[in-house]
């Protein structure tokens, strides 16, 4: 059933209406409002490569946030839901999803669940899949490890296509090419052929690195490495399905630390992991 366009909270009546970039401002404040990280240049960017809901007052306040990003034909990725504590109480985050399943319709789901959120989404039906581990903190001196990683170039672009594709389950070309202009990259290659790559970025209080994609963690490391080496001293991000292992512990060793954790869950059809390349850093916790 289609969700109801207004919905009455206590002495709130909202409003569910298209997302556009002239909400960038309103969200922004939203988004600082529950501690989310999220630069403006971030929700645009979020805007430019999904569909999204907000949710207004009667004077036009924005009070609350959905979006829903399409990942090949099959299959989305849900995110940037936001409200706040006592409205999610009576039901605010609810509706929003109510809207936002409403477009995605068939497609598989997935999404990644704060602890507050949780509950919400496994009485909607979403079952989880995975932890998800955010890393984050001011780089220190990075330990040693492999360093067979060069930098990404033009030709490389077709690969990290398909190896991303292959990560993912599904392909999602818009989000790459719009990705690789505000990014530096580096790559691994073996007998000649691009295996693995990642890409790093400006977001929220510094950058982000991810996608991470690789076959083993050795060339996961080596991928991160000269990204983390060129931040040392600044603040830097990598969320992570990763248990721990080598990985999450070279993240550790140059001051990323595990900051938080959220849980991936997904409704209908999920495209499995099947390799041989696997994500080891996303980009970003609503695209996966």
């Amino acid at each position: 059933m289609q969700p109801a366009p207004t919905k009455i909270l206590e002495s709130y009546e909202l409003v569910a209406s298209p997302m556009t970039l002239e909400d960038v401002p309103k969200l922004h404040e939203l988004s600082i409002g529950v501690g989310w990280p999220h630069r403006p240049e971030d929700w645009a960017l979020a805007i430019g490569l999904g569909e999204g809901v907000v949710a207004r007052d009667e004077i036009g306040r924005v009070i609350g946030s959905a979006m829903w990003f399409p990942l090949g034909a099959d299959f989305a990725a849900i995110g940037m839901v936001i409200t706040s504590p006592r409205l999610q109480e009576h039901g605010a985050g609810r509706w929003l999803m109510g809207h936002i399943l409403d477009r995605v319709g068939a497609r598989g789901k997935v999404l990644s669940a704060t602890r507050p959120a949780y509950r919400l989404y496994l009485s909607m039906g979403f079952m989880p899949l995975s932890p998800v581990f955010q890393h984050n903190g001011v780089v220190g001196p990075v330990p040693p490890g492999p360093r067979h990683a060069r930098a990404l170039q033009p030709e490389d672009v077709p690969a990290i296509h398909t190896l991303d594709s292959i990560a993912m389950g599904a392909a999602r070309p818009d989000v790459l090419d719009r990705l690789l202009p505000l990014s530096t990259g580096t790559v691994v290659e073996c007998a000649g052929r691009v295996t693995g790559f990642a890409l790093c970025r400006k977001f929220g209080r510094g950058h982000v690195v991810g996608p991470i994609v690789a076959e083993t963690e050795e060339d996961a490391i080596a991928l991160l490495a000269p990204h983390a080496e060129a931040m040392e001293g600044s603040f830097l991000r990598v969320d992570t399905r990763q248990p721990d292992g080598p990985f999450r512990q070279f993240l550790i060793g140059s001051g990323i630390r595990h900051y938080d954790t959220v849980t991936r869950m997904g409704l209908g059809a999920v495209p499995p992991a099947t390799g041989p390349a696997f994500t080891f850093g996303l980009v970003n916790q609503a695209l996966g």
